[in-house]
């Protein structure tokens, strides 16, 4: 004879923090489902009904015009400007300019924060000091300076003018990495360097492989960042050959012909740009997870 079922009984507080779960889940999840929902309208029949919750006038048009599969004819008929959105091309400047950062800035780095946490010399701790000062000066302050030095250097309207001034090291990243890298046991790399390894060797054979999860996490925020990134790109790079993508919706928003924005075409163009980054933390989200409670040798 079997067992009776038991019945497990959830307490009150269990159900309340459910609910509060809840109810933040679809508070942070409710902008991208307006967002959806008035890239799946009809731009012209937008204001006719502005707060339905569901599509007014469904249609995919937002999209289309977006992907440039769509004529201007049949943008105009459904409300767009007209104008021209050359998404992928855009998209490729966004791919090129974040990942570039991404690489550079992680490596850098990197070897900064194993320099400052594992090796010791004269001054370090000083020097480490002075360097997080840097977080303290606006990113605004070093904005004329930057732009100047950019001007100096004839890279005006192109990638490197980009990409340079966050291509180093910076003092967030250095920070979180030299925290991580305090933690790791040094028996191990004492015994590399008793077999004679060098340290640029314990670096890349060592180091980096046992910090995988943060050096993960650290390249998702960096990519986030150079994706998300605004102003600087504005200001150096005015080509259509080295615009970036949020440079690129700005411009799409004010071509308004018509006398108001293609709102549809604009909620459209910023979902399906938001593509990259759900696919980076679908692929490294477990990591990112996981660094946040890894410290040392397990």
């Amino acid at each position: 004879m079997t067992a009776p079922f038991k019945i497990r009984r959830v307490s009150m507080g269990r159900m309340a923090a459910w609910a509060v779960l809840i109810l933040f889940i679809v508070i942070s999840l409710f902008p991208l489902y307006w967002m959806l929902r008035t890239a799946l309208s009809n731009n012209r029949s937008l204001f006719a009904d502005p707060d339905s919750w569901l599509p007014v006038d469904f249609t995919w048009g937002g999209f289309k015009r977006v992907l440039g599969l769509s004529s201007v004819a049949e943008a105009q008929a459904e409300g767009g400007s007209g104008a021209s959105l050359q998404f992928w091309l855009y998209l490729r400047n966004s791919v090129i300019v974040s990942t570039s950062i991404t690489i550079g800035q992680v490596f850098f780095s990197a070897m900064a924060a194993y320099s400052f946490s594992r090796l010791q010399w004269r001054g370090r701790n000083a020097v480490f000091f002075l360097f997080l000062t840097a977080l303290m000066v606006p990113p605004i302050f070093t904005l004329l300076p930057n732009f100047v030095l950019v001007k100096n250097l004839g890279l005006l309207n192109t990638f490197a003018g980009i990409i340079l001034p966050f291509f180093f090291m910076t003092p967030f990243a250095v920070f979180f990495l030299r925290q991580f890298f305090l933690g790791i046991s040094r028996e191990v790399e004492e015994a590399a360097i008793i077999d004679g390894a060098s340290h640029l060797r314990i670096f890349f054979r060592i180091i980096m492989p046992m910090s995988s999860a943060p050096v993960a996490t650290l390249a998702i925020l960096t990519f986030i960042n150079a994706w998300n990134e605004y102003f600087w790109p504005l200001l150096v790079a005015q080509n259509d050959n080295v615009r970036v993508l949020t440079v690129a919706l700005g411009v799409f928003r004010s071509q308004t012909p018509q006398g108001s924005p293609d709102w549809a075409g604009l909620m459209a163009a910023a979902l399906v740009s938001a593509i990259p980054i759900v696919v980076l933390f679908m692929i490294f989200g477990r990591r990112v997870v996981n660094s946040i409670g890894f410290s040392g040798i397990k």
